[in-house]
């Protein structure tokens, strides 16, 4: 399988990048002095392809599971090398699951099964960069009914 990618020159440090979905994103640079769109940067587009690769995988596992999940989030946090060329050193990846009925066991599955196995992108990661994951579960308590209204 390939992808082709092209991205066109709009001037400045401004680019179109077209992607083989038939989407286009606009990608500038953080010194462009005249920055006055909603630009992506192609590093922070590295770690949201990360968040997105993983989190795909965590979802079709959690439904494969048949997990009762209220809400899902990752957080990424990249640290880049001082010098040039700048890249990603250190990335933390932080899933959060909120539920009232959480597997535990079950969701840190499907984030291992991402990390180890599924998660084409993190694996590319692991070629330049330290990888830290960390798993957070947020409960919430099943609000009982009110006795006295029952009646």
């Amino acid at each position: 399988m390939h992808h082709k990618v092209e991205l066109f020159w709009r001037g400045e440090e401004t680019f179109d990048i077209h992607l083989p979905d038939g989407n286009t994103l606009l990608v500038q640079t953080e010194s462009l002095d005249t920055f006055s769109s909603k630009g992506l940067r192609p590093k922070p587009l590295m770690l949201a392809s990360l968040a997105g690769c993983t989190a795909i995988d965590v979802v079709m596992l959690m439904k494969k599971m048949r997990l009762d999940v209220e809400a899902f989030k990752v957080c990424i946090i990249g640290e880049l090398t001082t010098e040039h060329p700048k890249f990603y050193k250190k990335v933390e990846i932080q899933y959060h699951f909120t539920g009232a009925n959480l597997d535990v066991e079950k969701l840190t599955r499907c984030v291992k099964l991402s990390e180890e196995k599924y998660c084409g992108v993190m694996h590319m990661f692991r070629q330049f960069a330290q990888l830290e994951i960390d798993i957070h579960m947020h409960t919430k308590e099943v609000q009982s009914a009110n006795p006295s209204k029952l009646l």
